[in-house]
C-alpha cells in the first residue's frame, strides 16, 4: 500500500503542493494587508474646503473671541490662584487660541502667504493679551505661595512635546474628518494646556520670577510649534490643495518664502525636542544613579539632592560624613558605568560633612530624649498625686453633702420636737437646741447637746422645775440622746 502511495507522489505534483502554499500565503498577506489598508486609511473621510474653511473661521481675533480669551485667562488665572485643576480644565476648553496655530500650519503646508501673516498677528495679539490680562490678575491678586499647579508649567520635559505633537495630529485627524469630532477638539484643547503656561508666564511677571517667565513661555512654544506641525504633516499626508496665486512668479516667490520659513520653524522644534530629550535621560539616570549608589548603600544619610541644569552639577547633601575615597568611588561610577552614559558632562559635588557636628547632634539627641523622659516621669507624678487629691475632694464632697443632708434631717426632726413641745408645755414661749463645746480641764474637749428653753415669766419656780425635768426626759426619749442639759432663758 505505501508503495503505491509512493508511486503516486511525482516530482509534479509535489511542486504544484508547494505553489498552492504560497499562493495561500500570498493571498492571506494581501487580505492582511487590505485590511490594514481599510482600517487606518481615512483620505476618502476627508473633506479639503470644509477643513480649509473651518480652520480659516477659527483665526480672526475680535469681537466675541477678545472676549471668550479674556475671560479664560481670568478662569485659569483664578483656577491657577486656587490650585484648582478643575477650574484650569475648564479654562483650556473655552480658549480659543487653537485657531491661529492652525492657521499657521495650514499656511505652511498649503503655502497660503495671506493666512499665515493672520495668523501670526493675532496670535501674537492673543499673546500678548493673555500676559498682560494674567499679570494684572496676579499683581492684585498674588498668591501666598507657589503651588502644584504652577510649579507644573515652569519646567517642561520630553512628555510635554509628545503630547503637543500627538495631539495635534489628533486634532487634525479629527478636523479633517467630514463631521468633525468635538470630543477629539476638546481632548487635544485639555491635553495640550495653551492658556495656563501664559497664565503662569503672567504670574512670573508679576512676581518678578523670570525663570518662571521664561519656563512657561518655553512650555507655550513647544506645544505652538508642535502642534503646527502636526498640522503641516497631516495636511501633506493628505494632498491638500496648494493655495493658487494669480501668476507664477508671485506663486514661486511665496512658496520659496514659505519653504524658508518652515525650515527655520522646523530647526527650532527638532532642537527643542532633541534638548528637552537630553534633558529629560539626564533626570532619568540621576534619579537611577540617586537609587544604585546612594539609597542602596545604609551608610550613606542623603538629606537633598539638587541638580542645576545650567550649570550641569549634582550636588549631594549627606547628613554623615562622607570621605574623599567614597567622593572619587561615586564620580567614578558616575563616569565610567553605562548606566549612566547621559551623565558624563554632569559634575559631581559633595557636600562637606562634619563628624564633630554629627556626635553633636547625636548627643543632643540623646540629651533631649533623657529630658523628654524625664519630664515624663515627674508629669507621670504629678498625674498620680491630681488623682489622689482628686479622691481626696470626692470624699470630702461627700462626706460635706452627708453632713448637709444630717443636718437637714435634724432640723426636719427639731421642727416636728418643737411644736410638740409647745402643745404638751403651752407656757414655753421659745426653745432651742444646739452642740456645745465643753472643757472642764482645758485640755480635754466634750461635745454636749443642750436644749435652750424660756418659760412664761408669770410661771413661778416652783412650777418651771418639774416641768423641765419631765421636758427633758421627753426631750431625750424623742431626739434619742444619751445626756441633754437644759438652760433656762430669762
Amino acid at each position: 500500500m505505501e508503495e503505491d502511495i509512493k508511486k503516486n507522489i511525482t516530482p509534479n505534483s509535489a511542486e504544484e503542493s508547494g505553489q498552492n502554499v504560497k499562493d495561500d500565503a500570498r493571498g492571506l498577506l494581501d487580505s492582511v494587508k487590505k485590511f490594514l489598508i481599510e482600517l487606518f486609511d481615512f483620505r476618502d473621510d476627508t473633506d479639503h474646503e470644509a477643513t480649509i474653511e473651518a480652520i480659516k473661521a477659527d483665526i480672526p481675533f475680535k469681537g466675541a473671541t477678545a472676549w471668550i480669551l479674556l475671560f479664560a485667562v481670568f478662569v485659569a488665572s483664578i483656577g491657577l490662584n486656587a490650585n484648582s485643576t478643575a477650574v484650569v480644565i475648564g479654562a483650556m476648553l473655552i480658549s480659543p487660541l487653537m485657531g491661529p496655530i492652525l492657521g499657521l500650519g495650514m499656511s505652511f503646508a498649503l503655502n497660503d502667504i495671506d493666512t499665515f501673516k493672520k495668523s501670526l498677528i493675532n496670535l501674537g495679539t492673543m499673546i500678548g493679551l493673555s500676559l498682560f490680562a494674567s499679570f494684572l490678575f496676579f499683581y492684585f491678586f498674588p498668591l501666598s505661595e507657589d503651588n502644584s499647579e504652577l510649579l507644573g508649567r515652569v519646567s517642561p520635559d520630553i512628555r510635554d512635546v509628545l503630547i503637543a505633537f500627538f495631539g495635534g495630529l489628533a486634532l487634525m485627524v479629527a478636523r479633517t474628518k467630514k463631521g468633525t469630532i468635538a470630543s477629539v477638539i476638546f481632548g487635544v484643547a485639555i491635553a495640550t494646556a495653551l492658556m495656563p503656561p501664559l497664565c503662569t508666564a503672567g504670574y512670573g511677571l508679576a512676581k518678578g520670577n523670570f525663570s518662571y517667565f521664561f519656563g512657561a513661555m518655553y512650555l507655550f512654544t513647544i506645544n505652538t510649534i508642535f502642534i503646527a506641525l502636526a498640522t503641516f504633516l497631516v495636511l501633506k499626508l493628505l494632498n491638500f490643495p496648494m493655495h493658487k496665486y494669480a501668476n507664477a512668479a508671485k506663486r514661486k516667490r511665496y512658496s520659496t518664502i514659505a519653504t524658508v520659513v518652515g525650515i527655520a520653524v522646523m530647526i527650532p522644534a527638532i532642537f527643542t525636542f532633541i534638548t528637552v530629550f537630553n534633558e529629560n535621560q539626564v533626570d532619568t539616570e540621576i534619579t537611577i544613579f540617586i537609587k544604585n549608589e546612594i539609597s542602596s548603600n545604609p551608610s550613606y544619610l542623603l538629606m537633598e539632592s539638587p541638580y542645576d541644569k545650567e550649570s550641569k552639577t549634582l550636588e549631594l547633601k549627606f547628613f554623615n560624613e562622607v570621605s574623599e575615597a567614597e567622593e572619587n568611588s561615586l564620580k567614578n561610577r558616575m563616569l565610567t558605568d553605562p548606566r549612566y552614559q547621559h551623565l558624563k558632562e554632569v559634575s559631581l559635588k559633595v557636600r562637606d560633612s562634619d563628624t564633630k557636628s554629627f556626635d553633636l547632634i547625636t548627643t543632643a539627641y540623646k540629651e533631649k530624649r533623657e529630658e523628654l523622659q524625664e519630664s515624663k516621669n515627674i508629669v507621670a507624678g504629678l498625674q498620680k498625686q491630681i488623682a489622689g487629691l482628686q479622691e481626696t475632694i470626692s470624699s470630702l464632697n461627700y462626706r460635706i453633702e452627708q453632713d448637709a443632708l444630717n443636718k437637714n434631717e435634724k432640723a426636719v426632726a427639731f421642727s416636728r420636737i418643737a411644736k410638740d413641745a409647745k402643745i404638751r408645755y403651752v407656757d414655753i414661749e421659745e426653745i432651742g437646741y444646739a452642740s456645745v463645746l465643753f472643757s472642764k480641764d482645758f485640755i480635754k474637749i466634750d461635745t454636749i447637746p443642750v436644749a435652750t428653753i424660756k418659760w412664761n415669766i408669770k410661771l413661778p419656780d416652783s412650777i418651771i422645775s418639774p416641768k423641765e425635768r419631765e421636758l427633758r426626759n421627753w426631750l431625750q426619749k424623742e431626739m434619742a440622746l444619751d445626756t441633754l442639759f437644759i438652760k433656762r432663758e430669762k
